[in-house]
């Protein structure tokens, strides 16, 4: 520990003291000149107000204006410290604006001097708007539709894993609203992109949905999502019932196993859950010749299962008999 203290002294002298010092002259700086009086140019935010509530902003409105204001040098720099909290903004008043309109903002602000907000503790003066001069105003009817939310999440499975299903979205649906012609071609939203890595749990949680543009809002800005991920397994159905289809009038048609098992492959809780019902097993009797006996049968599983295997019997035997009278 001795053998560092001389370098940390000397680190001290180099660049903490010279730091120190500069701080406590910026300081003192700013409360001598702080009286004088000057003038600086801030961003002030801009607040488009009264907007007919059957319309939208078909063009953005810049959010901020370059502002020339003048004061001391006291209240100018508490003024540009917290300028974002403190209320300070110009305001646009919509109110009679059906389509469109410019705002010569010099002039705007010279006729309504009320719509430039310096709160009063600051005693500041506004002078002029630098940038922009002219604000566009356009409008257009409003459209309110529902759209679906696609998920752009990715799952990588570690290996003996199975996601089960697709992304579960909650709701799978959201509002949107904004000028009628940005609307009318939005089909869907899409979520941020995300990525899981060797997943083998169930996965949820909360995604954001991506903007489409200021102009449009959303019931909600982020949707809830499942993701459902099973260990694979597997398991035997038994008592598979066997159906006939396209059979013909007037023909008695008789499956011979009426029942058959077979081998699922699927997620572990899916396949625990899953009926013989659920799977359906048919021989078409179009299909069917004299002078055939034996007929490999058709398995149809629900999709979310990944496969079947070991059809026991593997062929169907058809017994045919024309109906009496």
């Amino acid at each position: 520990m001795n053998s560092r203290s001389p370098i940390d002294h000397s680190l001290a002298q180099k660049f903490v003291l010279p730091i120190g010092a500069f701080g406590l002259a910026f300081l003192l700086w700013i409360f001598v000149v702080s009286g004088n009086t000057y003038s600086t140019i801030m961003q002030l935010p801009i607040e488009a107000r009264n907007l007919n509530a059957q319309k939208a902003h078909r063009k953005e409105v810049p959010e901020f204006a370059s502002v020339l204001l003048q004061g001391t040098g006291r209240d100018l720099f508490k003024a540009y410290l917290i300028r974002r909290f403190a209320g300070f903004k110009l305001v646009l008043d919509l109110e009679g604006i059906s389509q469109e309109y410019e705002f010569v903002l010099n002039e705007y602000f010279d006729q309504y001097p009320q719509k430039v907000v310096l709160p009063s503790a600051y005693k500041l003066k506004f002078i002029e708007v630098i940038y922009p001069s002219r604000i566009k105003i356009s409008l257009d009817e409003i459209l309110v539709k529902t759209v679906p939310v696609k998920p752009m999440i990715k799952v990588e499975l570690d290996d003996g894993y199975v996601n089960i299903g697709s992304v579960n979205l909650y709701p799978p649906e959201i509002e949107i609203t904004g000028p009628k012609e940005d609307l009318v071609s939005v089909k869907q939203v899409l979520t941020y992109p995300d990525t899981f890595l060797q997943a083998r749990e169930p996965l949820s949680g909360w995604i954001d949905i991506q903007s489409i543009g200021r102009l449009i809002e959303f019931s909600q800005n982020e949707i809830e999502f499942s993701i459902d991920i099973q260990q694979i397994s597997e398991r035997i159905i038994v008592d598979i019932p066997v159906l006939v289809i396209n059979k013909r009038d007037k023909i008695r048609v008789f499956p011979s196993p009426q029942t058959v098992s077979l081998t699922v492959v699927g997620g572990m809780n899916q396949i625990a859950n899953l009926n013989s019902d659920e799977i359906n097993v048919t021989v078409d009797f179009n299909n069917w010749i004299l002078q055939k006996q034996f007929y490999e049968p058709n398995v149809e599983i629900p999709s979310t299962v990944l496969d079947w295997r070991d059809l026991s019997p593997r062929t169907i035997e058809l017994g045919v008999a024309r109906e009496a009278g």
